[in-house]
């Protein structure tokens, strides 16, 4: 879906995040998660802003442990920016939508 940010699970990973043509943000989340709520329509904003630049990918980290263990996130939302199928930025926490931009921005 445009515009949109799109669920990947540990099967899906590679082929949405890992081999997307352009950058894509994952935000590691989980329903449980307090400020994984609050940065989720920030990030639909961007999904919208950004579509066609940049793709917003979210991995609900209680479903799909592989993917969380293997990019080592330890605490949510973990927001990793990946560009040419690895990691270039990461930014643990809440933040607001200008600070995010500000931090990812160079990356994408």
């Amino acid at each position: 879906m445009a515009g949109k940010p799109v669920a990947v699970t540990d099967a899906t990973f590679d082929s949405e995040v890992l081999k997307s043509p352009t950058p894509v943000i994952v935000d590691f989340w989980a329903t449980w998660c307090g400020p994984c709520k609050m940065i989720a329509p920030i990030l639909e904003e961007v999904a919208k802003e950004k579509d066609g630049s940049l793709k917003v990918a979210k991995l609900d980290v209680d479903e799909n442990p592989q993917t969380a263990q293997r990019f080592g996130v330890l605490s949510i939302p973990t927001l990793v920016v990946i560009k040419d199928g690895r990691e270039v930025n990461r930014v643990v926490g809440y933040m607001p939508k200008s600070q995010l931009l500000q931090k990812i921005g160079q990356n994408i």
